[in-house]
């Protein structure tokens, strides 16, 4: 049956405009070869004002069904809005990108991911779609998510685990009076990375202290040189090509190991959950993602984007791995070829890079500012866990696979991963769940050990 489809094409300025306005042309030309109306803007929608206009505008045209257009990351900010100002049927479309080794030019999965979140979090029901405009099956896809197929309905959690064993309460003892240092506050629309301390506290017994991002900015800026080529040869030790990038840049970069390591001493923290953007480059002038790397190659793992739940899931995985672990995105689940890419900037612990390639120092894709460690993950069975709030519901997240020996997918940290469930069966478990966009990696496979975990803590688990 011929639908009416209002379309809003979501975009992010700071990711390769040029390249997502080229597939925003061949996603509408796709749609409208379904036989179905098409209406609504034809370029992207950069910011809040654009986005209300033109759904202010669609809402007079009456569409059955609303499409967001995911064509780059952007925040949840307006997915939310968007359904609460729609009251019909909505869809979400997100595309991949090819794994060539370059930057991450659009990143539209983590999109979805960060709205799947926050439309779970708000009982809004969607439909969805992951797939480009020009794969063989994307007309049935398009029409099945038009249809309302493939909706976010949650899964059911399985049970609460009945024996925590004398090695999950270990664990959770061990936990239990950890600090984590959230230094400012988490982006808006990250809802990803919302949190109460008390239902934290009462979880796991670990606390919060809530400080100032300026805070570390100024403490950065007094550290003594002496700490500061310290970090220098720390980093120099890992990884090649400190000389290649901007010095001055580097040095105010590297000044945040130093200061992270003085916060950390100050206030006994065991963990951090760090605002990393966009001030640390438009205030400070240098990316924290390099000493990020370092702590956590020290077992002071660092949350990005000041999440707090990432941070406490780091600590339960280090603790319960006795190694590094590396706080991570989902950005690609490729059903053909079966496999999913884990990335992030540039700061997963240098002992994590493939077998015999040194990381190298490189600058933030789309802040062009160092110091970030880039590097293919190594081969190597993996554990994935993250602490969920998902659907209102605090629960342990766990998926177990196979990092692959493939060339970088994408610069910054990147591996190329075979989950244990197969990636079409991954992509919708994810989105139904409502999965953060954060979770956290480390090698071996700790699934067992991880359920005693919950078991102690009175959580239900989830393996995706």
């Amino acid at each position: 049956m011929r639908k009416k489809l209002g379309i809003l094409p979501l975009g992010r300025p700071t990711f390769d405009v040029a390249y997502a306005e080229e597939k925003l042309a061949a996603m509408i030309a796709c749609l409208e070869r379904l036989g179905h109306a098409v209406t609504g803007p034809r370029h992207l929608l950069f910011d809040a004002d654009a986005t209300r206009q033109a759904l202010g505008t669609l809402m007079e045209d009456k569409p059955d069904i609303l499409v967001l257009l995911q064509a780059t990351f952007t925040d949840a900010s307006m997915a939310v809005e968007i359904g609460s100002v729609f009251d019909g049927p909505m869809a979400i479309w997100a595309i991949p990108e090819p794994r060539v080794g370059g930057r991450l030019r659009l990143n539209s999965f983590c999109g979805l991911n960060l709205a799947s979140h926050a439309l779970g979090l708000n009982a809004r029901d969607f439909s969805w779609c992951y797939r480009g405009p020009d794969s063989p099956e994307i007309e049935l896809e398009l029409e099945r998510m038009i249809g309302g197929g493939m909706a976010s309905a949650g899964l059911a959690p399985a049970l609460v685990p009945s024996d925590p064993g004398s090695e999950g309460i270990r664990i959770v003892q061990e936990i239990s009076g950890s600090r984590i240092g959230r230094i400012g506050e988490h982006p808006a629309g990250f809802d990803t990375c919302r949190y109460d301390k008390q239902k934290l506290n009462q979880l796991a017994g670990v606390e919060v202290d809530e400080l100032e991002l300026g805070q570390l900015f100024d403490l950065a800026r007094k550290q003594d040189m002496g700490d500061v080529d310290k970090a220098r040869d720390q980093a120099k030790a890992v990884a090649g090509g400190l000389e290649k990038v901007d010095q001055d840049q580097l040095e105010r970069s590297l000044r945040l190991k130093p200061a992270l390591e003085a916060l950390r001493s100050e206030g006994r923290y065991s963990a951090f959950a760090i605002r990393c953007w966009p001030e640390t480059f438009t205030e400070y002038g240098g990316a924290v993602c390099g000493p990020v790397s370092m702590m956590g190659e020290n077992r002071v793992p660092c949350a990005c984007e000041a999440d707090v739940y990432g941070a406490l899931s780091q600590l339960i995985l280090q603790r319960t791995a006795d190694a590094p672990v590396f706080l991570t995105d989902l950005v690609d689940l490729d059903s053909e070829d079966n496999t999913g890419v884990v990335w992030h900037c540039g700061q997963a612990p240098a002992s994590m890079a493939a077998n015999g390639d040194e990381p190298q120092a490189t600058i933030h894709t789309n802040r062009k500012m160092p110091l970030l460690f880039e590097f293919a993950l190594k081969p190597g069975r993996v554990t994935f866990m993250r602490i969920s709030q998902a659907h209102g519901v605090q629960q342990m997240v766990i998926a177990g696979g196979e990092m692959l020996s493939r060339p970088m997918a994408f610069t910054g940290t990147s591996g190329v991963v075979r989950f244990d469930t197969p990636a079409a069966e991954m992509t919708s478990r994810v989105m139904e769940s409502g999965l953060e966009h954060h979770m956290a990696l480390a090698y071996g496979d700790h699934r067992e050990t991880l359920r005693n975990v919950a078991a102690a803590l009175s959580l239900p688990v989830l393996e995706l």
